[in-house]
């Protein structure tokens, strides 16, 4: 009978989401899963097929810690207008996750509703707190969450790949104003 393996596979995905954390998700390799735990990479392979499934599951553990911002902005009173700031905040303390999870090439092209529900999980409920939250629409409420996701979507770009930096205060003024912006728009277009 083989030797029992040393290391979860929980421990064996922290390992390997800490090395995103640092230095992306091209720096996890099994040689270096295997150096964060303090061990060859032989361990790794007793429980995983390969490195894809370990990629694949660093992946969902990198999307779970984008799940927990989203969720506290969700369950604010101001839902919609805190997912922007949940976002930017995400790519302000985890560049390297949020590169990994929104900045990275895409195989098919699709168009910006289309990628929304593709790359978020969170699309629905995002969705739902722009109609309860502002009383508007499905088709409304997509065209305003589709614009504040692309103004916010470039601003946590700018800060997750360190070409700009904003103070909190600034990045809520700024997204304040686009939301106020769509916001009267609507209501000029209604009249």
């Amino acid at each position: 009978m083989p030797p029992k393996c040393k290391f979860t596979r929980d421990e064996i995905i922290a390992a390997a989401l800490e090395i995103a954390r640092e230095k992306g998700i091209e720096a996890v390799t099994a040689r270096a899963v295997g150096e964060k735990l303090n061990s060859s990479s032989k361990p790794i392979f007793s429980i995983f097929e390969n490195m894809e499934e370990v990629l694949e599951e660093t992946l969902l553990a990198a999307r779970a810690v984008y799940n927990e911002y989203i969720a506290q902005a969700l369950a604010s009173e101001q839902a919609f207008r805190e997912v922007g700031s949940k976002y930017i905040e995400f790519a302000m303390r985890e560049p390297k996750l949020f590169q990994m999870l929104f900045m990275s090439e895409q195989t098919e092209k699709r168009s910006a509703l289309g990628i929304l529900p593709m790359i978020d999980d969170n699309y629905e409920e995002i969705l739902a707190s722009v109609q309860k939250g502002y009383g508007l629409d499905v088709d409304t409420s997509k065209v305003f969450y589709r614009h504040l996701w692309i103004y916010t979507h470039g601003i946590a770009s700018l800060i997750a790949t360190g070409v700009c930096s904003f103070a909190p205060q600034e990045i809520g003024q700024m997204v304040s104003e686009i939301f106020v912006s769509l916001l009267k728009n609507k209501k000029s277009a209604d009249k």
